[in-house]
């Protein structure tokens, strides 16, 4: 399986062959190509907290749920994202707030309801994707170095497990666009997280460069954190694409900074 981009309406977004294959679920990862803002966050900007104008920002998230698929007028569940490792379940009895408003501070969601989009938000960071399509329980992470040090991922897939009763072999993940090993250089703290968190089986995902610098792939220790939470290597998919080398598709945070739009990951359950 891979993943597969997709042009509907002038929306361009990504979703992962074995979540499609799966069937019974809606998905996306946003690009930031077919919506109607402007200026720094044209066009497609997601992210309700970077200054751009409110009524641009529900127009990209009307025309970006139309175009994934499944219910487009049901609840949207949001994060407010703090680069941790909590992952936040999603009930009957969890308020649905509007699109604007502050929602409780968390950088994953799990839930079992139809109908509800979970949505995260990345700039360079790695959106993750998790689908149970025997028990039908979705859940969405976000994992910048931070997270990816704490195994949100994997935390993700354990709250399915130990929460909804999922089994590992069941769940599908789907690792999307972020920033690549080829541009993520960092000073040691960052693989010194990691060689902490995975410890030896860490040291493929980490190249140390001259001058104390060090290469790191978040999204091979993002499917080293699922392989390790009993998630099958086979059900893993990962998408090669690097934020930060295709500045005309997508944001990237190293590259921009604070002047930029977000993407989204979105996952509903149908």
């Amino acid at each position: 399986m891979s993943f597969t981009q997709h042009e509907i309406s002038g929306v361009v977004f990504r979703t992962a062959g074995g979540l499609r294959a799966a069937g019974g679920v809606a998905h996306a990862f946003s690009t930031r190509i077919g919506g109607v803002s402007g200026g720094m966050w044209a066009s497609l900007n997601l992210g309700v907290t970077r200054g751009d104008d409110p009524a641009a920002v529900e127009e990209n998230y009307r025309r970006i749920r139309a175009a994934m698929g499944g219910d487009a007028a049901g609840p949207l569940v949001k994060t407010s994202q703090v680069h941790g490792a909590h992952i936040r379940a999603v009930t009957r009895d969890t308020p649905i707030l509007g699109l604007h408003d502050r929602e409780p501070e968390a950088d994953g969601l799990v839930t079992d309801l139809p109908g509800v989009t979970l949505a995260i938000y990345s700039a360079d960071c790695i959106p993750v994707l998790l689908y149970d399509p025997v028990r039908r329980c979705v859940a969405a992470a976000h994992a910048g170095w931070r997270g990816t040090a704490a195994a949100i991922a994997a935390r993700a897939a354990e709250r399915m497990m130990a929460d909804y009763g999922c089994r590992p072999g069941d769940i599908r993940a789907a690792i999307g666009p972020g920033i690549g090993p080829c541009c993520f250089e960092t000073h040691e703290e960052v693989p010194a997280a990691m060689e902490a968190a995975y410890g030896a089986a860490a040291a493929p995902y980490l190249a140390p460069l001259p001058g104390g610098k060090f290469k790191v792939d978040l999204k091979g220790l993002n499917a080293l954190a699922l392989r390790q939470a009993g998630v099958e290597a086979a059900h893993i998919e990962v998408d090669g694409e690097c934020t930060m080398c295709l500045p005309e598709k997508y944001w990237s945070h190293r590259r921009l900074g604070d002047r930029r739009g977000s993407m989204a990951a979105l996952i509903q359950l149908l």
